[in-house]
């Protein structure tokens, strides 16, 4: 209700998640079902709240863990064609139970697997042969794309295959901050070069430090002895560093870093290193 009060129009319904009594995994059906039940109220608040339900929606469970793998990655596997039906078809059936088969049209997108993803250090690259088969399927539905999830780091040219290969709705999420941190680090290194230590903002280590006091962002994610785990709070693609950057401490140590690097010349080369 909040959401669609709020004015987001693109809803994406999964239910997959097994509260405490439920089955794990959850059947197609209980998923359906829970979706449909959402559906149904985020329509009537959409009427309610703006004289016209005009939301679409996304649908699906093939969700991958937010902020990329906890586990080390070898392979993964394609979302078969048969399984993707399964889906559309439970969710197509529950929406009609609940009256809403008026809004079918209106699902625009299922999420699915199409072999990418990432880890604390390494990338799945998108293998379009091996997706072949689930991209032929959805070009039976006219007003369906699929939602690839996790497509964080992957190449402009996997990224134009993918929509190219109708997965045409890409979600990322730490690959933006991971830029984030890469550029501010850099800076930070270029701040060492240009002004003596006692001078500088020490943003490197600010962080370090702010990390090691609060842990409850990165230590359930990251693990190994302690120089895999001071590794990875810094370079991780999973980028548990994002969740600091509004610290005080780091925002100070920010401010400082911008301050002196406005008030020194940088030479061409060092920006080139």
């Amino acid at each position: 209700r909040s959401y669609v009060a709020a004015g987001f129009k693109k809803i994406h319904l999964d239910c997959s998640m097994s509260c405490e009594d439920d089955p794990v995994p959850l059947t197609d059906a209980i998923v359906a079902g829970r979706a449909a039940r959402l559906a149904k109220i985020a329509e009537t608040t959409c009427l309610e709240q703006f004289g016209v339900a005009d939301l679409v929606y996304v649908i699906g469970t093939e969700v991958p863990v937010p902020g990329g793998a906890h586990e080390t990655l070898t392979e993964l596997e394609v979302t078969t064609p048969e399984a993707a039906r399964a889906t559309l078809e439970a969710h197509r059936h529950a929406f009609e139970k609940e009256g809403l088969s008026d809004i079918w049209p209106r699902i625009i997108g299922l999420v699915v697997q199409p072999g990418v993803e990432f880890d604390h250090a390494q990338v799945c690259d998108y293998q379009p042969h091996k997706a072949v088969a689930l991209s032929e399927m959805v070009e039976a539905y006219d007003t369906l794309v699929f939602e690839a999830h996790s497509t964080d780091y992957q190449t402009p040219q996997a990224l134009r295959q993918l929509v190219k290969d109708h997965f045409a709705i890409l979600k990322v999420g730490p690959a933006l901050t991971f830029a984030l941190r890469e550029a501010l680090f850099s800076l930070a290194a270029i701040e060492e070069e240009l002004l003596p230590a006692k001078a500088c903002s020490g943003l490197r280590h600010v962080l370090e430090n702010v990390m090691l006091d609060r842990p409850e962002y990165w230590q359930s994610h990251y693990h190994g002895d302690g120089n895999a785990r001071r590794l990875a709070r810094g370079y991780s693609y999973s980028d548990r560093v994002r969740y600091y950057w509004p610290d005080s401490q780091i925002d100070d140590a920010f401010e400082r870093l911008v301050r002196n690097l406005a008030d020194e010349p940088i030479p061409l080369p060092l920006i080139s290193q």
